[in-house]
C-alpha cells in the first residue's frame, strides 16, 4: 500500500491517527505558532503539543487559523496533547479543562497521561480522569507516554481501559525492544518522540551509509526507519526548510535487512529524560 504524508493507522477503538506528526517540544509563543503553520501547510495533519510544553495556545490558534484559511473542517486535524502531572483526580479533569479551553478547539483527539511519574495510586485517578473526560467527548482518544512494561501490566491487573498509544523515545540507538513488544501483544500503537535522535547521530557510519545510498539526508532515513517499524513518528524541527524536507520519505524504501541492521544499533541511548522505569 502506498503511504503518504497523510496516510493514517486505525487505533483499536476504531480512531485513525496520521502516521506521521509534528512534535513541537521546545516551542513556545510566535515561535510555536510559525512552525505548527509551516507543518500543516506543507501537508502534515497531526500536530503533538503538551500542557508542559506551555505551547497549546499558539498550537491551537495555528490549527484554527489553517482551518479556517482553506475551509476545513475541525476533523481535518489530528491534535495531541498531555497532562503535565499525574495527580488527584480533580487535578487531572481540571487540568483537562485547561488545556481543551488553551487550544481552543472543540476537542482533543488524542490525550496523554505524559509520564508515569507520582506512582500507582496518582497514576489511577488521573487516567479515570482522562477516561471520563472521553465518555463526556472532550477527548476521542486515550493513551500515555513513557509508560514501561511494568506501568501497563498495572493497568492490565487494574481493569482499566488500555491506552491506545504509548508515546516514548524509539530510534534505531534506543529501541526499548521491551516495551514494543509488548505495546504489539497488546495492541497498543507506538509513537516516537525524537525519532530523529535530537541529531544526535547524524554522522553515525550507518546512518551516512544509508544516506549516500539513497540520496536522501540523515534525518530522512530515521524518519523513514520509523515508519517502516510501524510506528507514529513525531519529527519535530523549527525550520521551515527542515519541516518539509524531514518528511519526503515516501519516495524510497529501507531494505528489510537495512531495518534489521539499523535495529541492532540500540545503545539505550537517552537524549532527553526516561521514566520509563520509575516507581
Amino acid at each position: 500500500m502506498t503511504q503518504n504524508l497523510q496516510s493514517t493507522k486505525k487505533l483499536r477503538d476504531g480512531n485513525e491517527i496520521p502516521i506521521v506528526g509534528f512534535g513541537t517540544y521546545q516551542m513556545e509563543g510566535k515561535t510555536a505558532y510559525n512552525a505548527v503553520t509551516w507543518a500543516l501547510e506543507s501537508g502534515y495533519r497531526h500536530i503533538d503539543s503538551a500542557e508542559w510544553y506551555y505551547n497549546e495556545r499558539e498550537c491551537g490558534n495555528a490549527i484554527r487559523d489553517f482551518l479556517a484559511k482553506h475551509d476545513l473542517p475541525r476533523s481535518a486535524v489530528f491534535f495531541t496533547t498531555k497532562l503535565q502531572n499525574n495527580g488527584s483526580y480533580a487535578r487531572a479533569k481540571a487540568g483537562i479543562d485547561k488545556s481543551l479551553k488553551a487550544c481552543g478547539l472543540e476537542y482533543i483527539d488524542l490525550y496523554l497521561l505524559h509520564s508515569p511519574i507520582g506512582g500507582p495510586q496518582k497514576r489511577r485517578e488521573s487516567w479515570k480522569a482522562v477516561c471520563d473526560a472521553k465518555k463526556e467527548g472532550k477527548i476521542r482518544s486515550v493513551g500515555v507516554s513513557n509508560f514501561g512494561v511494568k506501568h501497563l501490566k498495572e493497568m492490565i491487573r487494574d481493569g482499566v481501559e488500555l491506552p491506545v498509544l504509548n508515546q516514548i523515545e524509539l530510534h534505531p540507538f534506543n529501541t526499548h525492544a521491551d516495551i514494543v513488544e509488548f505495546c504489539q501483544e497488546h495492541d497498543i500503537v507506538l509513537e516516537a518522540w525524537a525519532p530523529l535522535v535530537r541529531g544526535e547521530r547524524f554522522d553515525h557510519p550507518s546512518i551516512v551509509g544509508l544516506a549516500k545510498k539513497y540520496g536522501k539526508q540523515p534525518a530522512q532515513i530515521l524518519v523513514r526507519y520509523s515508519i517502516q517499524k510501524g510506528f507514529v513518528t513525531l519529527p519535530k524541527s523549527q525550520s521551515k526548510q527542515r519541516i518539509q524536507s524531514n518528511v519526503q520519505v515516501f519516495d524510497f524504501e529501507l531494505t528489510d535487512e537495512e531495518v534489521k541492521h539499523l535495529d541492532g544499533l540500540n545503545e539505550d541511548l537517552v537524549t532527553d529524560w526516561d521514566p520509563t522505569g520509575c516507581p
